[in-house]
């Protein structure tokens, strides 16, 4: 019998703050933190501090309070952290994150404070299954997390949305959803997967047998490359602005 494989491409050996690193899935936050970057480099007029302290808002959102709320059901990064430590993760960076959007809401604009209850919401309905897991599906998942940054930041910098916000919103709209496509069946072959059987037969007669994890290779490939693609872009775009 093989080892189990680790149960995602960037999980640590289990143990101490190798855990707290493979819980914050350091790829991916640093994906969706990226649409934040974009939708404030798109602005009219840049910000730093205000995209500073979007970045931290959606990091203790997303990175922390999201997928604390993940481990919590159903261990699937196999972590050791404690239920009661992954709870108090995940509400202290909800309470941070909502206290950081309403310090803009206060000097900024009121109008924040919509977007506080409706990225609140999503998470907590995304993450929790709520009503029956209506809101647990891809489409909400890159409204969620592709989209909705990008109009977050936007909106903290300029205070409205314009067609060119949209567009990017849009973007980003379609890569969560490619990311989700790309990332389910990697998932399912990685944690859900007893054994595959089978080989590759070439046209040129070579034989290529297959695993579990030669099939997730290609996916996991693409997400790394999106991944850092993205990453990039932001850090291109905010560049360009300062």
């Amino acid at each position: 019998m093989g080892t189990r494989p680790r149960p995602a491409f960037y999980a640590l050996p289990g143990g101490g703050w190798r855990d707290l690193l493979t819980l914050l899935h350091p790829p991916y936050t640093a994906w969706h933190l990226s649409y934040v970057a974009i939708g404030a480099a798109l602005a009219p007029h840049f910000h730093g501090a205000r995209l500073l302290a979007t970045l931290a808002g959606f990091f203790l959102g997303v990175g922390i309070c999201a997928h604390a709320l993940d481990e919590l059901k159903g261990r699937p990064l196999q972590t050791q952290l404690s239920s009661p430590l992954l709870a108090a993760l995940a509400t202290v960076s909800l309470l941070g994150a909502i206290a950081i959007g309403a310090y803009g809401a206060a000097v900024v604009s009121a109008t924040l404070i919509a977007f506080i209850v409706i990225g609140s919401f999503l998470l907590l309905a995304y993450n929790l299954e709520l009503f029956g897991g209506r809101f647990h599906s891809d489409l909400v998942f890159a409204l969620s997390w592709g989209a909705f940054p990008v109009l977050t930041a936007f909106w903290a910098a300029a205070l409205t949305i314009t067609p060119a916000a949209l567009a990017a919103a849009g973007g980003c709209f379609a890569l969560s959803l490619a990311q989700r496509r790309l990332s389910t069946p990697a998932r399912e072959l990685r944690r859900r997967t007893a054994s595959v059987g089978g080989e590759q037969r070439l046209l040129d007669g070579s034989v290529r047998p297959l695993s579990a994890l030669s099939i997730a290779a290609p996916l996991e490939g693409a997400l790394r490359a999106c991944s850092a693609a993205v990453l990039l872009l932001a850090v291109g775009l905010v560049a360009a602005r300062l």
